[in-house]
């Protein structure tokens, strides 16, 4: 008995050890990145809350049969078992991509989209795919004329929408006409507004859809439920491991600086001066990032300060215009959230590592970084951790991996027409890891 006594002694000893303490401070900021918040309105989008929005979004988002081949759809990059990403280093449609392609668990907290934030809007990112000559390799006018000629669509849309342009007129509106050919520019006017009004209308749809793609509770979600209400079995939801290196990412390695709030993302955009394949015969990186992505989404008509956007006078559209463009926003692209990280490598916007503890050892020295001769990233200094640090850092990360939504939002519906039968659900409650 007086052995066992001792035992459970030095076990309850080193337990005491072990356990993580976490200043008034740390808790203050680790209580800033959980819960999220429920997904904001989107007052461009009349159509983002409305349930058969988001089924017509649903069938169009699987649908292969609006790109060139036959073989692409928008599923086809944003797998959901992957998290809604595709495990290539670049994207892979019609051809390859030149970037990586972004997860969209949660994506509609965001402000900008693309890693370069060419699109203010999650319906204007929805756009871009569709006459990308590596993506869909279609056109507008085709897109909207199957929409018009099948009957499943066609009444989807007009239920939501009103009615469809006379697209069995192919002489108004010729085959393959795009935002760059000659054929479209020779339409007139008017009908070249109501096919952009019908491919903003879908896009809207497809919008309505993906907002209901949230990740469930991580683990960090119950940890920081039982740090706010100073219940032990929740915070055990984190191992000792990830407990100290969530001490340090928002203490010593100063990760919040840029992955900030519950998205651990500042939605803002960054030069962190990555090597590998952009760095061609000592000139500057070739991608511009940031730097081109302004004067697109300001120039767009497809935006959220354009004639489509059901609310070309608020905020967002005042934010698009206001936005300016310096030299520091060369090479820089946007922060990525956090959640979902380990399930979805390679990492960075052009796949540049394999594993996550290879993002690690890199802002642990920045060894490579490609210094530019203008704006460099001040925040960004090497952390300098050691190698137990640097395995706890990474757990935290880990304990950010949650369930995906109901499988119900992971597979095409039966059909886009809405019936209360089919209504999608609100969480994603009776989702799987």
């Amino acid at each position: 008995m007086l052995v066992a006594a001792c035992i459970i002694a030095l076990l309850h000893g080193v337990a005491e050890k072990a356990a993580i303490d976490f200043t008034p401070l740390e808790k203050r900021r680790i209580l800033q990145h959980s819960p999220i918040p429920p997904v904001p309105d989107d007052p461009t989008n009349d159509w983002d809350k409305d349930p058969r929005a988001a089924l017509l979004g649903q069938s169009l988002f699987f649908d292969t049969g609006f790109s060139r081949n036959g073989a692409v759809s928008c599923s086809t990059c944003h797998q959901p078992q992957r998290a809604f990403t595709d495990g290539h280093p670049v994207a892979q449609g019609l051809a390859p991509g030149t970037r990586h392609t972004p997860g969209l668990l949660n994506v509609a907290h965001q402000r900008w989209f693309f890693w370069d934030g060419r699109a203010d809007t999650l319906w204007s990112q929805a756009l871009h795919p569709i006459e990308h000559p590596a993506e869909f390799g279609s056109s507008r006018v085709d897109f909207v004329r199957r929409i018009h000629s099948e009957e499943a669509y066609r009444a989807a849309y007009e239920d939501l929408f009103g009615e469809l342009p006379p697209m069995e007129d192919m002489e108004r509106f010729p085959a393959g006409s795009h935002g760059e050919s000659d054929a479209w520019n020779a339409m007139d006017e008017e009908d070249r507004v109501a096919i952009n009004r019908a491919m903003t209308n879908l896009a809207k749809a497809v919008a309505a859809y993906e907002s209901r793609l949230r990740g469930g509770s991580a683990p960090f979600d119950l940890f920081a439920e039982g740090l706010r209400e100073s219940d032990p079995a929740r915070m055990a939801a984190l191992s000792h491991s990830a407990q100290r290196g969530l001490k340090l990412f928002v203490g010593k390695a100063g990760c919040r600086q840029c992955h900030s709030g519950p998205l651990f993302s500042d939605f803002e955009f960054h030069n962190i001066g990555l090597p590998a394949n952009q760095w061609v015969d000592g000139q500057p990186l070739r991608d511009p990032g940031r730097f081109d992505g302004i004067p697109l989404v300001q120039d767009s008509e497809l935006s959220a300060h354009g004639p489509f956007s059901d609310d070309p006078v608020g905020d967002k559209a005042r934010r698009t215009r206001s936005t300016k463009r310096g030299q520091e926003h060369w090479g820089a692209f946007k922060t990525p959230t956090l959640r979902n990280l380990p399930g979805t490598p390679p990492y960075m916007h052009q796949g540049h590592f394999n594993t996550l503890m290879e993002v690690l050892l890199y802002y642990n020295t920045l060894e490579d970084m490609v210094l530019q001769d203008h704006h460099q990233e001040s925040v960004l200094k090497p952390l300098n951790l050691n190698e137990t640090e640097l395995e706890d850092l990474l757990a935290f990360l880990r304990s950010l991996e949650s369930p995906l939504p109901g499988q119900s939002l992971l597979q095409a519906p039966e059909s886009p027409l809405y019936v209360e039968e089919q209504a999608l659900p609100e969480s994603n409650e009776g989702g799987e890891q």
